[in-house]
Formats: C-alpha cells, sequence, structure tokens
C-alpha cells in the first residue's frame, strides 16, 4: 500500500518532473520542479493556500510517482512530452494540434525546386514560413511557377535530361522544361532566385514584370492572356498589402495574447516573420479555471513551442511569466541561438499586442455563443426529453429500426447518441436469423434480444469492475432507448428487457398519417410534444440516423447479393473474374450489353470465359426464370 507521507521523505532534491495518480491509477496531473523534495511536498501541505482546481485534484491522488532529470530544462522537455501523451485531467491543456506548411527551397539541386512541406529540417534546403494556412503556402508555390516556371517535377536533373517527355506544365508555357535541357543551369538560377525574392516579399520588380506583359498581350489582341497576367499582379498585390501590415526591423517574432473566461481560454497569436506580418492563429485552451493569465500563457508557450518546428527570435507574451529564463533557455537550444521572451511596455509593439489581446477576446466571446447554441441542440435537447417524460440523469440513448423489402434481406440498425450527439463507434448492424418474411417485430425482438444478451455475457466475462470501464458498445447499456414507432415496438423492447432482468426506460417516437413525428409513447400512454423545439429536433436527427444506417446496410447487402446471384451462376465466373469485370464495367447492365471482344478487356478473360458471359445474358426469358425458381 502506497503511504504518502513516507513516499514523501524519500523525494530527492533534485529537478524532476512528478506523475500525480488517482484510484484508479489514472495520471490526474503531471508538473516539472527545480527540487522534486520540495515542490511535491507543498501540495499536502495544509497551510499552503491554492485554487479551488488544485485543491480537487489534490483530494483525487491516490499515489505519485517521480522521474529526475540532469536539468530543468530536460524536465520542462519530459513535461510537455508526457502531457501531451496522457492528457492529465487537472493540467492546462492546449486543445488545437496543429502543424503549420512550410515551403522548402532545395536550393542545393542543379534545378532547385519549391516544395510543400510540413516540417522544417536540418539539410541544406532553405525554409520560408511558417505559413498559417496550407492555402496561402500553395498559392505562393504556384504564383512562382506561374512567373518564374520554376519546375514541379520529381525529375533528378541533369542525371534524367531527355529520358522522357515534357510534362504539361510545358505545353501550358509555366515550365521551361530543363528535363529536355531546353534551359541552362545559370539561366534556371537566374529565374529561381527571383522566385526566392518573391517568397521573401520583394514584389516590386515581379509587379514591374507582369504589368508589362499585360500591356504586350494586350496590344497583341490576345486579351484571355492579358487578363491572366492582370489576375496574376492583383494576387501579387493583395500578397504585398498583407505583409506591408507592420514593419519590426526584419525580426522573426510571435506576439501572444490571452483572453480567459470560466474553464475555457482562447490565446491569440500574430506570426510575424522578417520584419512583416504574414498570419495569425488562435488556440484554445481548457481546464484553466483558477488559473491566473499568466500562468495560462506559460502553459500554451510550453506546449505550443514543443510541437511547432520553427522558433522565432523573440516570443512576446502580454504577461510576465514565472519560468520565462528557463524557457529562454530551452527554446535557445531548440533554435540554436539566442531566443528571448518579452513582455512589450510601449510602442507598436504594445499596440500590436492589444490588437492581439482583443482578437482573442472576440473570438472567446464567439466561441462561448457557439458552444452555448450546441449545447442547447444537444444536451439541452437531451433534458427537455426527459423532462416531458419526467425522467433524469440519460446520457446515453439508443435507437432501433429493421430494413427489409418484403422480408427479403432483413437487416437490424442500433445508433448511440450520447450527450445529443451521435457517437458513432457504437453504431451496430444486425442481420436477421431467425425471422423469415417481412415481419418487423419477431426481427425487432431478436435484435434487441442478440443486443442485451451479448451485453450481459460481456459484462459477465470482464467482471463489474473491468466492465465500467471499457469502451465496448455493448457492454455499455442504454439510459433510454428510443423505438420508432408506437404502442407495438416499445411493448417489444420492454418484453425483451424484462426477460432478461433489465430496468431501461423506453418510449417510441410516434408519426401521424404523413409520416411526422407527432408525439412520444411512454408508459401506456401518448404525450404531445412542441414541435419547434430542440428535443423535437433531436428526436427527428435520431429518427432520420437509424433510418439511414439500416437503409445502407441493407442497401449494400441486396446489392451484393444481387451482383453475387447473377455473375456467380455463369460457369467460369468465379470472383475473381467477377471482381474484374465489375471493376471495369462499373455497372451490371454494362456487362450485360458488351460483346465478347469488350469482354476480353476486363482483366483475367480470356474468349471462353467472355462467350460464357456473353450467351448467359443472351438466354431466352423462360429459361433463365426457370432457372432462377429451381435454386
Amino acid at each position: 500500500m502506497f503511504d504518502i507521507e513516507e513516499e514523501l521523505k524519500k523525494l530527492p532534491a533534485k529537478p524532476g518532473v512528478y506523475l500525480m495518480h488517482d484510484k484508479k491509477d489514472a495520471i490526474i496531473y503531471v508538473g516539472k520542479a527545480i527540487s522534486l523534495k520540495n515542490r511535491v511536498r507543498q501540495y499536502f501541505q495544509s497551510s499552503r493556500r491554492v485554487t479551488p482546481k488544485i485543491q480537487q485534484m489534490i483530494s483525487h491522488i491516490d499515489h505519485f510517482e517521480y522521474i529526475i532529470t540532469d536539468s530543468e530544462v530536460e524536465a520542462l522537455v519530459l513535461e510537455n512530452n508526457l502531457i501531451k501523451e496522457y492528457m492529465p485531467k487537472y493540467n492546462t491543456m492546449l486543445k488545437d494540434d496543429k502543424t503549420y506548411p512550410f515551403i522548402r527551397a532545395t536550393i542545393y539541386e542543379d534545378y532547385p525546386r519549391l516544395i510543400y512541406c510540413r516540417e522544417q529540417k536540418r539539410d541544406k534546403s532553405k525554409y520560408f514560413g511558417p505559413f498559417t494556412s496550407p492555402g496561402t503556402a500553395k498559392n505562393a508555390i504556384e504564383m512562382a511557377q506561374k512567373i518564374y516556371h520554376v519546375r514541379t517535377c520529381n525529375r533528378v536533373l541533369p542525371r534524367d535530361e531527355g529520358k522522357a517527355r515534357p510534362c504539361l506544365n510545358y505545353h501550358i508555357k509555366q515550365c521551361d522544361a530543363p528535363c529536355q535541357g531546353n534551359i541552362s543551369k545559370e539561366e534556371y538560377r537566374k529565374k529561381f532566385d527571383k522566385a526566392l525574392k518573391l517568397l521573401e516579399g520583394d514584389y516590386h520588380e515581379v509587379i514591374q514584370i507582369l504589368q508589362e506583359k499585360m500591356e504586350k498581350a494586350a496590344q497583341n489582341l490576345q486579351f484571355e492572356e492579358a487578363a491572366e497576367y492582370r489576375d496574376l499582379m492583383e494576387s501579387v498585390k493583395k500578397v504585398e498589402i498583407r505583409q506591408k501590415i507592420t514593419d519590426f526591423g526584419g525580426v522573426d517574432r510571435d506576439i501572444i495574447a490571452v483572453a480567459a473566461a470560466a474553464q475555457e481560454a482562447v490565446v491569440q497569436v500574430f506570426f510575424v516573420r522578417e520584419g512583416k506580418l504574414i498570419g495569425r492563429d488562435h488556440f484554445h485552451l481548457n481546464g484553466v479555471e483558477g488559473d491566473t493569465n499568466d500562468e495560462i500563457l506559460q502553459s500554451f508557450v510550453k506546449q505550443f513551442y514543443a510541437g511547432t518546428p520553427f522558433i522565432p527570435r523573440e516570443v512576446m507574451v502580454e504577461y510576465e511569466i514565472q519560468d520565462s529564463n528557463l524557457i529562454e533557455e530551452w527554446l535557445t537550444q531548440r533554435r540554436g541561438n539566442k531566443v528571448s521572451v518579452l513582455v512589450p511596455k510601449k510602442g507598436q509593439k504594445e499596440r500590436l499586442m492589444e490588437l492581439a489581446h482583443k482578437n482573442a477576446a472576440l473570438i472567446l466571446t464567439q466561441d462561448s455563443e457557439k458552444i452555448r447554441r450546441e449545447e442547447e441542440r444537444t444536451a439541452g435537447a437531451m433534458e427537455q426529453i426527459c423532462g416531458w417524460l419526467g425522467i433524469s440523469g440519460v446520457t446515453r440513448i439508443e435507437s432501433y429500426d429493421i430494413s427489409n423489402i418484403n422480408g427479403f434481406q432483413s437487416v437490424g440498425s442500433m445508433v448511440v447518441f450520447e450527450n445529443g450527439k451521435p457517437k458513432k463507434s457504437d453504431y451496430r448492424k444486425f442481420r436477421i436469423q431467425t425471422v423469415q418474411g417481412p415481419d418487423d417485430y419477431a426481427s425487432m425482438q431478436e435484435v434487441l434480444s442478440r443486443r442485451f444478451r451479448h451485453g450481459l455475457e460481456e459484462r459477465q466475462e470482464l467482471g463489474e469492475k473491468e466492465w465500467e470501464d471499457t469502451l465496448g458498445s455493448f457492454t455499455r447499456f442504454p439510459d433510454l432507448i428510443m423505438m420508432d414507432g408506437g404502442k407495438g415496438q416499445v411493448h417489444i423492447a420492454e418484453q425483451v428487457l424484462e426477460s432478461l432482468g433489465l430496468l431501461i426506460p423506453v418510449c417510441g417516437m410516434v408519426k401521424d398519417d404523413k409520416h411526422r413525428t407527432r408525439g412520444l409513447y411512454f408508459q401506456d400512454g401518448e404525450m404531445p410534444i412542441e414541435v419547434n423545439s430542440e428535443g423535437f429536433h433531436l428526436m427527428t436527427r435520431i429518427q432520420d440516423e437509424v433510418h439511414r444506417f439500416a437503409i445502407e446496410y441493407h442497401r449494400s447487402l441486396r446489392s451484393k447479393a444481387q451482383v453475387k446471384s447473377v455473375l456467380d451462376d455463369i460457369p467460369g465466373i468465379g470472383p475473381a473474374r467477377r471482381k474484374a469485370l465489375m471493376r471495369h464495367f462499373k455497372e451490371l447492365g454494362k456487362i450485360r450489353s458488351a460483346s465478347v471482344e469488350e469482354l476480353m478487356e476486363a482483366d483475367s478473360m480470356n474468349e471462353g470465359a467472355a462467350r460464357s458471359v456473353y450467351e448467359f445474358f443472351r438466354q431466352k426469358p423462360k429459361e433463365k426464370e426457370s432457372d432462377s425458381e429451381g435454386k
């Protein structure tokens, strides 16, 4: 048994990382310390004042473990890695896991290229970015290709010169075909260097070139070509304006501000590269209840820069953060040269920080409203349904449907909604095994019996403690079953549950003559519902989803059965040739009307097999009918 008092005495006065566990051995908090002995002991000192969140965390600690490191920087890195791996409940968590695109210029090649990539490596290439959106990076590459004819192929030049025909870009005049030796290395390099200047923000020469080309094309009455140059020039001007928003003397820096409310916070980041503001992005953090703004920023900075490949020279934050010196040392090691963590106090930098804060606050307000609306249509809608039924504590709803055509290939579907949202990982399909013909009641009885018997068997195999923690869809029983129908369907479900000794409330979604939901059938009575309410809309979504899932499954089985019943009955056509025919012709109708020569075009089809298919589909109707009846 873990004795916390005894284990506290054994803690070393060394840097490291500590992990707090609850009774189920789940990691609920990860932290770092200069001295593990001093830091961990503080949590268990009654005189120490802590936030309500930390107090709640302490109340759940059952035991702890620790990892010693050589330095506090190593502890910081390890702390980030463990937080990302275990996602502890009481750590402030960065919800977004974004990666940013770069443009890689392969300047070491004889005929260099511009490549879109997601990480910055230590190689001989030159990197531009990070860009705040994939579209921005791809547009920049496309612009350089159209204006300076930068090649897009992966050929190794000049080794592969003349080995293959030039690509489409050559024919549409967007590549000079260095693969054919049409342009020398020196001339290609001059153009490529101009493309690099474009990526670095030098737009003056580009605009001048495009202006001249547009005017020349217009004079030659080549108006479509002139329009293309005009559009390109407008694109370049838009990028130029966007990147001249601010100028900080060519320094790479990130400007970071925060806005927080309740358990949610938004951090806004402005990305300044070579003195120009190239973009911005925002990030959500949860579990911030009781945290100050500087603590939120500290958590963000550590988690964000642990996951991004680019480290700027300056990280400007809205508030002083506690571990700024340590973070500077860590980021300097990652970048390879000095990184500063600063708080702007005046001038243009402070004004930009204020703008970042306003953006963060605006996003937080908008997202809070969005979250509120989403809760109304999900969890709020479930509460409304529970209110109509007079029950409580419902988080998981299951609904069932049967699909068949005159009893052919009868199937059942089970859909699950948790907190008002579909949980597709728990959806299940059933092929009806014991019922012949179109008997929906008997089919539903089979589906429900199989579903809950399976769940009971799994619970028995796992044992009570284990099945409570399992994520299996059958071991978890619903808090409410919503049948797509009235009295008959509800009673079938209640009979199955009673026979298995289960107490789960069941209601039916009753429709009118026009197949529109009009009310709920519950406890042998029908109750009206508000048709404009969120509860009604949730019921409609559940009905639509269970219908869709059942129909799609039935359609897939029916389609497979139709293909099998026709093609597999043809002499000489086995599974391989059947697949080859369907892959080649796509539709059964095209196979039916194909000639022998056309059938032989499909893979693995020889003349004998093709003639067998051709003759099969041209048998007399009576002969084919008698064959199918005899099956």
